[in-house]
């Protein structure tokens, strides 16, 4: 089967453009043919027999039919058929002589040619015959006296061969006149054609709608929710997405070409057209859905044709941000471990050159002990693996940074029923470590100890982790606020760890607080429930 050509956009308009014109100057055509070409030899019928009035009721005329005087009319209607430029003008008695012929000679006898009846009869008639001189177009008006009696009639001729001419000349008039028409639409095809080609940037249909289908299926398929607007506050845009958040927070009907402050008028979008700048990172409450929002002003050409925004639902957001610090933790505490690690192989690679192997043998039981006994000591109280194997990692980093991190001798946490909770914990438990390790760097009062304790105490399903350190505290003015995402004492691009841990115990349903207290440093305790897997109990 041959294949299908498809022709470019530029070709396919210049040529239906082209037929288009084409076929209305073909109408225009046979209209004007079946009106002007007969009008012609209406007008030329017109003159025929205008003359032929003019001359019958000139008074020489009547009277020389009325006298039998010739000469007088033959004189006149040869002077009348050489201004008017006429074939002939012939005038007959009743018995159809001639009182007068372009040719002299024929004065004297009979018409030839016929079609005098009706006006012998008094009547004006209009026909076509053939003569002594050729085919014409003749015109017959009667002749009367003063008294209303008929004398005879006058013939005015035009040649059939002139007649023809002129209609002629008429329809190469039209058909010039239509030629140039159809040129010049052609070049008109042409040039609108090139002019569509640059608007839409030289790109053929198929590639306009490839272009719209692959637009539409990533605005459709993006986890942000995108709502746009034109010149006019007019929603042109709104995603599946979108859609989705939208009637989650109350916000039904159709938006598209709907005023975007009656669809939504908490966005204001409005206002990024006015001013032509973006928000970045608005957090909006919309029916009890914390929304994540960016609008930024749509310029073309450097003018503002619209405005768009995106976003998110914090909540998911937080989940991701937890699952990363979740990660992160986890890189540091290998990072800790492996640091610490190769410290010893240092200590064991100079023992051994130094040939210190009595030394080495203690240092190695030694230290083999020590982490069997910390090992022991945490896989004893915290039966969780994955949770041990963090406190382990932070335990290794909190004495790379000349910390004592001290697990309570009380501390007890059963294996949890639920993976995610110990995801969280680990979310939590590592950002208040995080911060108390913050706390005590360049800190040396209270006789240069820096200390950590945590401790992990469960009751009947719940769970109470207890973090205190002994650095210089903080201010009863800040408490407030450093659960606050952005906030922080440390500087900029800080102040997410406390937020982090919040968000998590928030997601627990338990509690977050600062203990009261006097004393030195700062103590965070977090109460969440936890419920343990098998039913397992101390």
């Amino acid at each position: 089967m041959a294949k299908k050509r498809n022709y470019g956009l530029r070709t396919s308009i210049t040529v239906m453009v082209s037929a288009v014109v084409v076929l209305v100057l073909l109408v225009l055509y046979f209209i004007f043919r079946n009106q002007i070409i007969p009008q012609t030899r209406h007008a030329l019928e017109d003159k025929a027999i205008t003359i032929a009035r003019t001359i019958a009721l000139m008074p020489l005329v009547s009277e020389g039919l009325s006298e039998g005087r010739s000469k007088e009319i033959q004189a006149y209607t040869s002077k009348i058929t050489r201004r008017n430029d006429i074939l002939f003008v012939v005038v007959i008695d009743m018995k159809s002589i001639r009182y007068s012929h372009p040719d002299a000679s024929k004065v004297g006898l009979p018409f030839a040619g016929g079609g005098q009846e009706a006006a012998l009869r008094g009547e004006e008639s209009i026909s076509e015959g053939s003569g002594t001189l050729g085919r014409s177009l003749r015109a017959f008006v009667p002749v009367y006296d003063d008294r209303g009696h008929q004398l005879g009639v006058v013939v005015a001729g035009l040649s059939m061969e002139r007649v023809q001419r002129l209609v002629r000349q008429n329809e190469w008039t039209i058909i010039a006149i239509l030629v140039s028409g159809a040129l010049l639409g052609a070049g008109g095809a042409v040039v609108l054609a090139r002019r569509i080609k640059q608007m839409i940037f030289g790109m053929e249909p198929a590639d306009i709608s490839k272009l719209l289908q692959e637009r539409s299926a990533m605005l459709q398929s993006t986890r942000e929710g995108i709502i746009a607007i034109d010149q006019e506050a007019r929603i042109t845009i709104l995603n599946v997405e979108a859609q989705r958040l939208l009637k989650a927070a109350g916000i039904t009907g159709a938006a598209v070409n709907r005023p975007i402050a009656d669809y939504w008028p908490e966005l204001h979008l409005a206002r990024v057209l006015v001013s032509g700048e973006g928000k970045q990172d608005q957090d909006l409450e919309l029916g009890g859905i914390s929304l994540l929002v960016n609008s930024l002003p749509v310029r073309v050409d450097g003018e503002i044709t619209g405005a768009i925004a995106t976003f998110r639902d914090k909540t998911e957001l937080a989940v991701l941000a937890e699952r990363l610090s979740g990660i992160s933790v986890y890189a540091d505490a290998l990072r800790a471990g492996a640091h610490e690690f190769m410290n010893k192989l240092h200590v064991i690679m100079g023992m051994t050159h130094m040939g210190l192997y009595d030394e080495l043998q203690q240092y190695i039981l030694g230290t083999a002990s020590n982490y069997q006994k910390e090992i022991g000591s945490i896989t004893r109280q915290i039966k969780d693996p994955v949770l041990a194997g963090f406190l382990l990692g932070k335990l290794s980093r909190a004495r790379e940074s000349g910390i004592e991190l001290l697990l309570a001798e009380d501390s007890y946490l059963p294996e949890s029923a639920d993976p995610q909770v110990i995801h969280e914990l680990i979310t939590i438990a590592g950002n208040l470590l995080d911060n108390a390790m913050e706390a005590l760097k360049g800190f040396e009062g209270h006789g240069g100890s820096k200390k950590i304790e945590l401790a992990f105490l469960y009751d009947e399903g719940r769970l109470l982790c207890r973090v205190q350190d002994n650095g210089p505290g903080i201010p009863s003015a800040l408490r407030e606020q450093i659960f606050v995402q952005g906030f922080s004492t440390k500087g900029e691009q800080r102040g997410i760890g406390l937020y982090l841990a919040s968000k998590s115990v928030q997601k627990l349903q338990g509690h977050l607080q600062i203990a009261p207290g006097g004393g030195p440093g700062t103590t965070f305790i977090v109460d969440v429930p936890y419920a343990v897997k098998g039913g397992e109990t101390e």
